[in-house]
């Protein structure tokens, strides 16, 4: 849209309001042109016109005197979508301290645009198979009845930066596998998740799915350590009243 001529006082601040109202799950992009010129008409003075740089030549609208007789600033705006938020069942992950798990983490993407075929955006959803996997493979390609490869980038995000320190070295994430419906256009990613707690806990996160041609999917996860299996049981016999009994045993450190 144009915005025709805007009187602005010296130092006075514009509000450039931009709307995004998406309908498909893919990346849109944008360009807010500012065009400024004086109110009289007149150009501002500038000797060394025809040696102006390219970068700064396109930013500026020189009149034939030489003059300058508009200034340019461009802003590049890329929409992403976002799906809809949704009151989901959080995947939960459950080991018990000081013991290692793995889970198949199953999430679907709705609205995932393959090049230029768009669908619309509906219902998100995070299941977790508590069956150990087979064998994981490095690299799974699954053709989606396209041309267009369809790549998606992923990360866990944390309620805060010290949750983060506890579960980002106990948690490791991996795309196992990753299959497209061609009836109804959902993508089916399958992650492998690797939990292996020090201690007992209850830490939230979010699986972020963010698709190369644009769209953001966002899934709860909850991981839950339970208490740790009882390393020995002492037993002390008492040797007689009002007498001390005494037991030795040895403690290890795990770290320095």
């Amino acid at each position: 849209f144009y915005l025709p001529g805007i009187r602005l006082a010296p130092k006075e601040k514009m509000d450039i309001p931009v709307l995004f109202m998406p309908d498909t799950m893919k990346m849109y992009e944008a360009v807010v042109v500012i065009h400024v010129m004086r109110e009289n008409g007149e150009n501002w003075p500038y000797e060394d016109s025809a040696e102006l740089n390219k970068d700064l030549k396109s930013s500026l609208t020189v009149a034939e005197n030489g003059g300058i007789q508009g200034i340019l600033w461009i802003y590049p705006v890329h929409g992403i979508p976002e799906a809809p938020p949704k009151k989901l069942v959080p995947a939960v992950v459950r080991c018990r301290a000081r013991q290692r798990v793995e889970r198949r983490v199953e999430v679907l993407l709705t609205g995932v645009v393959p090049g230029a075929t768009a669908m619309p955006a509906a219902r998100n959803s995070a299941t977790v198979n508590t069956n150990k996997p087979g064998n994981i493979q490095e690299e799974v390609q699954v053709t989606d009845g396209f041309f267009t490869t369809v790549e998606f980038l992923y990360e866990l995000q944390y309620q805060s930066n010290e949750i983060k320190s506890q579960l980002e070295s106990l948690v490791g994430m991996h795309l196992v596998q990753r299959e497209r419906d061609t009836e109804s256009g959902i993508v089916t990613l399958i992650f492998n998740i690797v939990f292996a707690p020090n201690k007992p806990m209850r830490n939230e996160a979010t699986l972020v799915v963010r698709c190369t041609t644009g769209g953001v999917w966002k899934f709860p996860m909850l991981f839950i350590a339970t208490e740790p299996e009882v390393d020995d049981v002492i037993n002390i016999e008492a040797v007689g009243l009002n007498k001390e009994s005494i037991v030795g045993f040895k403690l290890t450190s795990q770290t320095r």
